[in-house]
């Protein structure tokens, strides 16, 4: 297999590749690792770079997370393989500052963090860009499946060509400044190529599960976490009805997600018609400590406020029309953006063309060019919505 050219093209750095040192963030996965790998069999100087996430306080021990002990174990194994450099930096303290304690106060005011994008915010591509230049590094290169295009001598970000792992959405925070030094080999492969080529490669994880949990819960128990972590916070409260009628009590708004249907624990109206009876969370009203919840038409969300907006795309336009997903999976939608003030602003109003469901504050907003469908525009937190429950 013989994939140089496709490297050397992805990576847009002229000359000899040897002459370009080149750092590879590793997780210890099978993506990052076959990065390594193929940087590496064109010709690049790499060096190998993973970061130690986790205190006394958070035990990984799952197969399916990274930057756990084990993940830095495998990532040093392929390192070694290949006859690389491999560096391990020390950023729990960092990483429990920026990404954990926002993640725990983020579900605490009843909201639905995502903890890899402050990852990638933070420690990624700040922490760990910064000590790449330090080790002499032009680019730092990682495993992420999107594309990464120069276009009238500015970067740009596109979707990944294989849709199915495309990682736009949790990439949407990253600045001009940092696009300028970020390499992103994988956008033009599909998963089982690189699967192949691990295997081409001989690599120690080329059998390794993909990461799927949010690394430092790999239970999937995120309000287990929060009540370890802050069991002071965690109160009782109540749960209402739309209609203002008392359902019950909660042990913990932390248990609770917007759009949420099983295990609210009040199971649903027995004698309502059936487009009543089933209960949904509608809302957390965290200052209360109420869990309010109702039929589904409640969910029907057209209008919504984001805030600390990262603009990729370069424009002057205060107001345009463009796609945008509310969760990573979910399928692009319609919208009118509307700019507070300029592209510059942390903050706009965005108009969905038909209602989605169940949009909730913390998640985030990634915008893409409607004459572009792949083009990343930028993105934001979603702050507040505008539903049928709130007017």
């Amino acid at each position: 297999m013989d994939f140089n050219s496709k490297i050397i093209k992805s990576i847009g750095l002229d000359g000899n590749p040897y002459n370009h040192k080149i750092a590879v963030a590793m997780s210890g996965g099978v993506d990052s690792s076959v990065t390594a790998a193929l940087l590496h069999k064109a010709g690049y100087n790499v060096f190998g770079l993973s970061m130690h996430l986790y205190n006394e306080k958070i035990k990984v021990n799952n197969s399916k997370t990274c930057c756990a002990g084990i993940d830095i174990n495998d990532a040093k194994k392929v390192c070694d393989k290949l006859g690389i450099d491999h560096f391990i930096l020390n950023y729990n303290s960092k990483f429990n500052d920026q990404v954990i304690s926002d993640f725990t106060e983020s579900y605490l005011r009843g909201e639905t963090p995502i903890p890899c994008v402050k990852c990638n915010q933070t420690v990624k591509f700040v922490d760990m860009l910064n000590f790449s230049k330090k080790m002499g590094a032009v680019a730092l290169a990682t495993g992420h499946y999107i594309r990464r295009d120069v276009k009238n001598g500015k970067p740009n970000l596109y979707r990944a060509n294989d849709l199915t792992k495309d990682q736009s959405y949790f990439l949407f925070t990253t600045t001009f400044e940092q696009l300028s030094y970020l390499r992103f080999p994988l956008g033009d492969f599909n998963k089982s190529t690189i699967r192949e080529l691990a295997k081409y490669f001989d690599l120690n994880v080329a059998e390794k599960p993909d990461s799927q949990d949010i690394c430092f819960v790999p239970d999937g128990k995120y309000a287990n976490l929060v009540r370890k972590l802050r069991p002071e916070s965690v109160q009782k409260g109540d749960i209402y009805h739309v209609d203002g009628s008392h359902l019950g009590e909660h042990n913990g708004i932390i248990d609770y997600t917007i759009g949420q249907r099983k295990g609210i624990g009040i199971g649903g109206r027995k004698d309502a018609p059936e487009n009543e009876a089933k209960l949904y969370v509608i809302s957390i009203d965290e200052k209360n400590n109420k869990i309010i919840v109702g039929p589904k038409r409640y969910l029907s969300c057209d209008e919504f406020l984001i805030h600390q907006c990262n603009w990729i795309a370069e424009g002057d336009q205060m107001k345009f029309d463009a796609l945008v997903k509310l969760r990573n999976t979910a399928k692009p939608v319609e919208v009118e953006v509307k700019v507070e003030m300029d592209l510059e602003s942390s903050s706009a109003n965005v108009k969905l063309k038909m209602p989605e469901f169940g949009i909730s504050p913390g998640q985030a907003a990634v915008f893409y060019d409607l004459a572009d469908k792949n083009r990343v525009l930028g993105g934001g937190w979603i702050k507040s919505t505008k539903n049928y429950s709130n007017g």
